[in-house]
Formats: structure tokens, C-alpha cells, sequence
């Protein structure tokens, strides 16, 4: 779905002209600052300066940074700006290093970027500040909205509106004949019937509609009216409680099909991206880890009490089918209840059965489990049968986690929620992490993952016992 912008043809011409500017200025700078010249060691850098300008231009153009966005806010334009740096810098490295131009120093192009960065960043910000200022204090708005209806969503939408402060707009107010709460009663303009009048005396340009689907003729009512006077005139579905922030909308022919709940996931491409990273981190895991520790934590167990170096386990995985998840054995193997959950000083685990759950090494065999299609490297925790049967009966999204593939670690298990779960809130908030998780799924995100659990496991966790 395409974002609410708001383009400005001057904005988007002054930007790269600054930039082209900035750039230039820090090639010079930095000439002077490590040379005390333009030229360095004979050379003359005016054509590779002019590449750079050039391919700058081109890299912002691919990266969006030079649409003004009316929602875009102030942390998104700079990682914008840092990933075109990115892209700018690795293909100027790789171009030096295919064409063989090897007389450019290192130290020069670092130098260049930091200047770079501070400058383009430093002058985009001033710029956006100033192009807000201008239409905020001297500029007539570019466009009046008013809400109509001010309930779930009417109220959601003014605060995300008001929270993000779009460049040039101005809310002029609500219209609902259904009462309100104290704090909005100083924003409504009036009923329903006013609002035509109100609309064509304050020069309104647009109509938000938020409310209930049902009532059609009031939507026709107001489109008609909207199409007459050259307003314009949106609808915000009153899907509150049920779609949830990332909804995708689909166009079967001119029929809108929209999906309750974004699922990226369920692209076969971001499958086939997740299901090859799995298979060759397992491997990578198996062949070159285990035949140097498997051995040395097998002992360690075998010497610290009597039973199997294995323990197995059935457990529900993606939707809800069983499978065998494997671990090395942590507790003695005599204690009756081994399918009851682990708590602080638990009396069944063992001396090293304890070192081994504080830094997850007791969870090393389930990369068999990965590579055999059971679990993923990153995705929910596989919790215990008795665990699914209890949960799923007061928290109604508790099931959704097992629409995909469960994880040797997680994103709840990375914010904390791990080990022992004595509150029903406790696993309430597992479950609202690993439905986050689902619903924002990247590479990115699982590699971010795996870097904050190898991170714990060095340190230990006070949570895994």
C-alpha cells in the first residue's frame, strides 16, 4: 500500500543540489585538511569527485531519500541517509578496486564519508526543520482535514496524526453525533449536519471517514458531496481490535481483498530465504562445534549422575503437529514429573545441568531438530503439551505462534521472557514478542536475534535454570 506523502517539486530539487554541494565541500575540506592541496601524490581527484557526486545522486534516487514524506519522521530520514552511505561506499570500493585505482587512499575516502555524513545529515535536518517551520508559521496549509466520527478509529487516527505532525496540514476538527469523552468535546465542530456547511465556510480539503462500513448511504452521501466541491475524501475501515498495524491489501481485479494480519512468512521466497539460512547454520553448527564439545558435555554429564547424555521430549511444533525435540540431559534421570516445567532451584537438575541451561548449552542437539525441518534457528520457543492445552484456553492468540516453524531462540527469549513462567502475564507476553516477531519477520531481524543470544550465552542469563 502506498504511504500518505506530500511532494514538494522544490524540496525534492534543493535537496540533491545541497548534497551535490555538502559533498563537494568535504572533498575539498578533507584535500586540504591531510594535503594542504586539491591534488594528492600527483594525482588529480576531480573526475573521481564528480563520480562520486554523480553516483550519490543515483544511490538517494534508489533510496528514496529525497521524497518529503508528510509521515516520515525524523529517526526514518536518517537511516535512510546512513544505508544510501552504505550502498554509496561499498560500490565506490568495489569500483576502485575493479578499475584498480589504487592511488586513492584509504584514509581520504574515510575522512570524506565522516565529513560527508555529518554534513549531509546536519544540512537534511535544517532543511526539513526549516521547510516545516515555513509552512507551520508563514504558509497557508496546504490541506484542512476534519474526522468524521469520533470513536475507536476516528480517535486512533488523530493521534496518529497528531503524533507524527504531517508537513503543511492542519486538523480543523471532528464531527460525530455519537457522544464523546471530556478530553475530545473541545475538538468536535459539531453533528453530522453541520458538517457540510462547516466543510465549504473553512475551506476544508479533505474528509476522513471512520465510521461503521454499514452506513452506506451516508458514504455515498458524502462522497457525492466531496466530488462536487474538489475535496478529498478517504476512508479508514472501523476494523479496530480485529487488523492488526501492518494489514496488505490485494486487488483480485477491481475486488480489495485485505488480510487481518501481515504474514511475511508466508511468502514461499522469505520461506526458501529462512529454510536454506537454517540448514546451513545447522550444518555449520554440527560439523564444526559439535565434534569438539559434544564429546567434552557428554563426559561431563556420564560423570555427574547416572542416565542418558540425551534427553527427548514430544512437543508441538508448526500447527501444532508433535515432534521428538532433543537436548542434552540437565536433570537426574531417577526424579519422577521430567514433564513438569523447571523452577528456581529445582531439586531434578543436576550440577552441570545447571551451568549447562545458564548458558543454553543443554539446547545444542536441537540443531538436528533444524536440520531436520522440526524448528528453525529463530522462531517461538516450542513449549511443553501440557503448556499448549493450558494457555490456549484464556489467551486467544496463543495458537497463532504455531502458524510457523518454532526456534532454538526467539525474540521473547532475547527481551527476557525465558525460563520459568509463574504468572499467566509472563506467558501473555511471550506469546505478544513471538507474534511480533511473525508479523515483522526479516533476515535481519533473525541475524539480530542470533547476535542478542550469542551475547547472553556469554554472559549467562539469571532466567535459564
Amino acid at each position: 500500500m502506498e504511504r500518505y506523502r506530500h511532494y514538494s517539486d522544490g524540496s525534492r530539487i534543493v535537496f540533491p543540489i545541497v548534497d551535490v554541494l555538502v559533498i563537494f565541500a568535504a572533498f575539498r575540506i578533507t584535500s586540504w585538511f591531510l594535503y594542504a592541496s586539491w591534488s594528492f601524490e600527483g594525482y588529480s581527484p576531480l573526475l573521481f569527485v564528480i563520480f562520486g557526486m554523480l553516483w550519490w545522486i543515483l544511490s538517494g534516487q534508489y533510496a528514496n531519500i529525497y521524497r518529503v514524506d508528510k509521515l516520515i519522521t525524523y529517526r526514518e530520514k536518517l537511516l535512510y541517509l546512513l544505508r544510501t552511505f552504505l550502498l554509496h561506499a561499498a560500490v565506490v570500493l568495489l569500483g576502485a578496486l575493479l578499475l584498480q585505482i589504487y592511488w586513492v587512499p584509504l584514509r581520504y575516502l574515510f575522512t570524506v564519508y565522516a565529513f560527508s555524513v555529518i554534513g549531509v545529515v546536519s544540512m537534511r535536518f535544517l532543511l526539513t526543520f526549516l521547510y516545516r517551520t515555513y509552512h507551520k508559521v508563514i504558509s497557508r496549509p496546504h490541506s484542512r482535514y476534519v474526522i468524521v466520527g469520533a470513536g475507536d478509529s476516528g480517535q486512533e487516527l488523530y493521534r496518529f496524526l497528531f503524533s507524527h505532525d504531517p508537513i503543511g496540514d492542519e486538523f480543523m476538527g471532528f464531527f460525530a453525533d455519537e457522544p464523546v469523552a471530556a478530553g475530545l468535546r473541545p475538538l468536535v465542530r459539531g453533528p453530522l449536519q453541520n458538517l457540510k456547511d462547516y466543510c465549504l465556510r473553512a475551506q476544508i480539503d479533505t474528509l476522513y471517514f471512520t465510521l461503521p462500513m454499514d452506513q452506506r448511504h451516508l458514504i455515498e452521501e458524502l462522497s457525492q458531496f466531496a466530488d462536487e466541491h474538489f475535496l478529498t475524501f478517504r476512508i479508514i475501515p472501523d476494523f479496530c481490535g480485529t487488523v492488526h498495524k501492518e494489514v496488505n491489501v490485494y486487488f483480485y481485479d477491481h475486488l480489495p481483498i485485505l488480510t487481518i494480519r501481515s504474514q511475511p512468512l508466508g511468502i514461499r521466497y522469505n520461506q526458501t530465504l529462512k529454510r536454506l539460512f537454517d540448514i546451513g547454520f545447522s550444518l555449520f553448527v554440527i560439523v564444526g562445534i559439535f565434534p569438539v564439545l559434544l564429546p567434552v558435555l557428554a563426559l561431563l554429564i556420564k560423570l555427574d549422575s547416572p542416565g542418558p547424555v540425551f534427553f527427548k521430549q514430544m512437543r508441538p511444533g508448526k500447527r501444532n503437529q508433535l515432534f521428538p525435540c532433543y537436548k542434552l540431559r540437565t536433570m537426574r534421570a531417577d526424579h519422577p514429573h521430567p514433564e513438569l516445567q523447571a523452577t528456581h532451584q529445582d531439586p531434578r537438575v543436576t550440577r552441570v545441568g545447571r551451568y549447562l541451561r545458564k548458558y543454553n548449552l543443554d539446547e545444542l542437539p536441537q540443531f538436528f531438530n533444524v536440520l531436520l525441518g522440526h524448528m528453525s534457528v529463530v522462531g517461538p520457543r516450542p513449549n511443553m503439551i501440557s503448556q499448549l492445552e493450558e494457555y490456549s484456553k484464556y489467551i486467544t492468540t496463543y495458537h497463532m505462534r504455531h502458524a510457523v516453524t518454532p526456534g532454538i531462540t526467539g525474540y521473547a527469549q532475547v527481551n527476557g521472557y525465558r525460563g520459568e513462567t509463574r504468572a499467566p502475564q509472563a506467558m501473555e507476553k511471550r506469546v505478544e514478542y513471538d507474534l511480533q516477531y511473525m508479523e515483522n519477520w526479516s533476515f535481519g531481524l533473525d541475524m539480530k536475534i542470533i547476535g542478542r543470544t550469542v551475547w547472553n550465552m556469554v554472559k549467562g542469563e539469571k532466567n535459564a535454570y
